[in-house]
Formats: structure tokens, C-alpha cells, sequence
């Protein structure tokens, strides 16, 4: 317990001044990105939308990198769970709650590699659904992550 407590403390007044200077402003649900979001996610680039598919590239940027240069696994989880709900959201219905995340890490992504990250969907029961996420190096075709995601959303009846 320690040695997190160590880990986490700031290290110099510069590192507490800096966080002290954060401006975290109230976020704003349908009209702009959350503190979360933007942080997570800035950058990305969707290059195609289709029914049942999404595909985007992500330059990995250093907020996102571990202490190695590489990107922090939790990163590439998030966009595992965030380009595979997108892939099944209905516009105008709220997003999908997720169920179940499974994530094969295969390879490493650097500072500055270019990502492809495709979602397609593998089906759909009722407001249940499921979906597979693929993240490769662009230049090299280099698997990184395979994620499946599952969803449910309760959207009201057109009845």
C-alpha cells in the first residue's frame, strides 16, 4: 500500500501546481465531450461508417503511453469499449450499457504508431448485443488487440 501511495503522491511543486491549474468545468451531456472523452479520445478519426461496421485511425499520443513509450492497456481497452458500442448505436437512443469485455493484447503500439481499429457487429438478441474490435498497426498490419463486446440497451417499443 505504500509503495502506490508513493506512486501516486506528486513529486515536486511544479507537478501540484500543474494539477492545481486543471480546469474540470461541469460536462454538458449531448453538446460536448466529457473531461473523459476528450482526454480518451481526442484525435481519433472515423473513416467510414456502415450498418454494422465502424472503422478509425488513431495516432497513439503520449497521454495515452505508459512509462515504456507504449500504450497503457487500459488505453487500448477504452477504445475496445468505446469504438464497439459505437458500432451498435442508434442516433437519438441513449448508448448501449456494456455487459462483457474480453480483450486478446497481442502486440504493442508505440508513441506515434498509426492505429486501425474496425468494429463490426457479430449479431443481435432482443436489446442485446454483440461486437468484435480490431486494432492493428497501420504501416506494419501488425495485430495489437482483439476485443468482443457485449451490449444491452432498453430502447423503447414501436408499438
Amino acid at each position: 500500500m505504500e509503495k502506490a501511495r508513493e506512486f501516486l503522491e506528486l513529486s515536486s511543486e511544479n507537478e501540484s501546481e500543474s494539477v492545481s491549474r486543471l480546469a474540470i468545468h461541469p460536462h454538458r451531456v449531448g453538446h460536448e465531450p466529457s473531461f473523459y472523452e476528450d482526454f480518451a479520445l481526442r484525435g481519433i478519426r472515423v473513416d467510414r461508417v456502415e450498418p454494422g461496421l465502424v472503422s478509425c485511425t488513431f495516432k497513439v499520443p503520449r497521454r495515452l503511453t505508459d512509462r515504456t513509450g507504449k500504450m497503457a492497456s487500459g488505453a487500448i481497452a477504452n477504445l475496445v469499449d468505446e469504438v464497439g458500442g459505437a458500432v451498435v448505436h442508434v442516433e437519438g437512443l441513449p448508448m448501449n450499457v456494456s455487459v462483457d469485455m474480453s480483450i486478446s493484447f497481442l502486440s504493442t503500439a508505440k508513441l506515434d504508431d498509426e492505429l486501425e481499429l474496425t468494429s463490426r457487429v457479430l449479431g443481435r438478441k432482443g436489446g442485446y448485443s454483440g461486437t468484435v474490435v480490431l486494432i492493428r498497426n497501420k504501416a506494419t498490419g501488425e495485430l495489437i488487440a482483439e476485443g468482443r463486446h457485449s451490449l444491452f440497451g432498453k430502447h423503447a417499443s414501436k408499438l
